[in-house]
């Protein structure tokens, strides 16, 4: 559901509700049971205090290209981080989860972790096809546990429970990866054998 309210959300200044608090209070059983301070678990150490900012709205990051945000907000943060631009079919998942869905539905989130593994997938395929592919033995810390013993053991590390099913949760993806490449460069030899 879009916000109709052009005005900014990240003042100080609450933005008015869409019903008033008797509205609520009517619909929602123990709306508002928090709006008397002394009610709160935090008072009286609560305080409502000035910042002491010198501005209303802090001066926004300049935006280079899209940056997803949420339907239920009017504008984008005043601040957002930008090390890891949107990209590929993730980042167009991202944006669908991020443009037709709300951060209160299921959806939303489960996009983005579909978004999430898809990811994943990009990396190792990106990795495959460069000079220097990753290599899983050195980078999952095996030749470290090899080198230097039993460094998981007598620590009371937690890994310990699923360290068993860590090589085919890591390796699994690679093993896939090589059949599959595999698979396409003999039924290609075939092709070209059969001319």
């Amino acid at each position: 559901m879009e916000r109709t309210d052009p005005r900014p959300v990240y003042t100080r200044r609450k933005p008015p509700l869409p019903e008033t608090p008797e509205q609520l209070r009517a619909r929602i059983p123990g709306w508002g049971v928090d709006l008397d301070p002394a009610d709160r678990p935090s008072y009286p150490r609560e305080i409502a205090a000035e910042t002491g900012a010198r501005w209303d709205l802090p001066e926004p990051q300049p935006e280079h290209g899209e940056r997803e945000r949420s339907i239920e907000h009017a504008m984008l943060t005043p601040v957002f981080g930008t090390a890891q631009p949107l990209h590929g079919l993730s980042g167009a998942v991202r944006r669908y989860a991020y443009r037709r869905h709300s951060e209160g539905k299921a959806m939303h989130w489960l996009l983005l972790l579909a978004a999430d593994r898809v990811d994943v997938v990009e990396h190792v395929v990106g990795s495959l096809a460069t000079t220097r592919p990753d290599d899983p033995l050195t980078e999952t810390g095996l030749g470290a546990e090899v080198a230097h013993g039993r460094s998981r053991f007598g620590r009371g590390r937690s890994d310990l429970r699923h360290q068993a099913i860590d090589p085919l949760v890591n390796g699994a993806p690679w093993v896939a990866g090589a059949l599959g490449a595999t698979w396409a460069v003999r039924r290609l030899v075939r092709r070209v054998a059969s001319r």
